[in-house]
């Protein structure tokens, strides 16, 4: 395994472009990423300004891309299993080109949500079609959550705020406390409301991870503020802050569109937050790291996170399917996250798995042998939803050290 970067000694240093495409043969590829509310927006223009017939096709453009198109061009184009040397790592990290790609996001997003906002506001746009419009946005800013992420781990507080702005339309601000200070402590354990167990459904799942997230963002930042000899109620609760900015978002929306846009605006942040739950769901499912006797956790590792190296979703989510290097460096960039084959492999990327995890039988059938595998028959490893446990350990035949612990 190579050694991890100190990024704090690399940041100051320079890189010429030329070197930069030496290093990064995906150099420009990534800017498919802050391109997709680009696409949105061509979306919403084919809706708006296209022939009638081809309306709801259109309307729909959000889930055809992220369930039909990128899927199948994954399946075409195929995986990259290359990865950054040490040195090389350095120079990336340093790379300014990359902070950029991660902050042109911002802007070309809120610009398709104000296009969005018109659209909808129109007469001619039925209930159904903002409903379906407010799905196909939906995708865009659910997917705008790992702009949000990739600046929630940056150490600078100006990131954080922009890390807030691209949560905006989904209200879903607690993601920058909880996700860098919560769910990394205790990812692939089963006090992580953001880590699924083998044998729980997505809809199971949906509930304990969204509010559970935001039980626990207010206790992290509760505890922060007490160690400051601050209230909970101090107008540095960055909370109140983020949930301030989305206040003001869609206080803007109704300002300049009128009420009548309720029902997109409720649509999108619905399935935009799905979309992100869902994607969490696959991350971790079943994996578990190894407890102490003082019942704290090991360190997380690669093999704590399932991971995939599908070139165009990674090139759509900053990497994100590098989840393996991403929770053992966490401060480490998307565009130097490496691929470790000790890693538990997906069956594909995240875009192909969307649908399945949706569908609890064809999930299980998909990833549970795969979860019995990695731990090599020893289900008493795994992170196992407590209702199934005594089914699974029956279905795949093994012994339950822990019932027979308790008899």
């Amino acid at each position: 395994m190579n050694a991890p970067v100190n990024l704090n000694q690399t940041t100051t240093q320079t890189l010429p472009i030329a070197s930069g495409l030496a290093l990064d043969k995906k150099r420009y590829w990534w800017l498919l990423s802050p391109g997709l509310p680009v696409i949105g927006m061509g979306i919403l223009a084919g809706y708006q300004f296209g022939p009638k017939a081809t309306k709801k096709i259109f309307a729909l453009g959000g889930p055809l891309l992220l369930h039909v198109i990128i899927p199948s061009i994954d399946a075409i184009v195929g995986t990259d299993n290359n990865n950054p040397s040490d040195e090389q790592i350095s120079s990336l990290v340093a790379d300014p080109y990359y902070d950029r790609i991660v902050k042109l996001f911002i802007p070309l997003q809120m610009a398709a949500n104000v296009f969005a906002g018109y659209v909808v506001s129109r007469k001619t746009t039925s209930l159904l079609d903002q409903i379906l419009l407010g799905v196909s946005m939906g995708a865009i800013n659910g997917i705008g959550v790992n702009t949000a992420h990739e600046l929630s781990h940056r150490p600078n507080k100006k990131d954080h705020y922009l890390s807030h702005a691209t949560l905006m339309p989904l209200f879903y601000n607690h993601f920058r406390v909880e996700h860098p200070y919560g769910h990394h402590k205790r990812a692939a354990t089963p006090e992580d409301p953001a880590s699924s167990k083998m044998g729980e459904t997505f809809y199971e799942f949906w509930p304990r991870t969204v509010f559970g997230g935001l039980k626990s963002a207010v206790e992290i930042e509760k505890n922060r503020l007490k160690r400051k000899g601050l209230s909970f109620f101090s107008p540095q609760n960055e909370l109140f802050q983020g949930w301030a900015m989305s206040a003001g978002f869609h206080a803007t929306m109704l300002k300049l569109f009128g009420k009548d846009i309720v029902p997109y605006l409720a649509t999108q942040a619905f399935y935009g937050v799905s979309l992100f739950e869902i994607i969490n769901y696959i991350e971790h499912y079943g994996l578990m790291r190894d407890q102490k006797e003082d019942g704290s956790y090991a360190r997380t590792m690669p093999e704590h996170s399932w991971n995939n190296n599908n070139i165009t979703t990674n090139l759509f989510l900053y990497q994100l399917q590098r989840h393996s290097d991403h929770h053992a460096y966490p401060t480490r960039p998307f565009q130097a996250l490496r691929n470790f084959e000790q890693a538990p492999e997906l069956p594909s990327g995240y875009a192909t798995m969307l649908l399945p995890a949706l569908v609890p039988s064809l999930w299980f059938k998909m990833m549970d042998k795969r979860v019995f595998d990695h731990y090599e028959g020893d289900l008493n490893k795994a992170n196992i939803h407590p209702k199934r446990r005594a089914k699974i350990f029956k279905k795949f035949g093994v012994i339950d050290r822990l019932l027979n612990k308790e008899e």
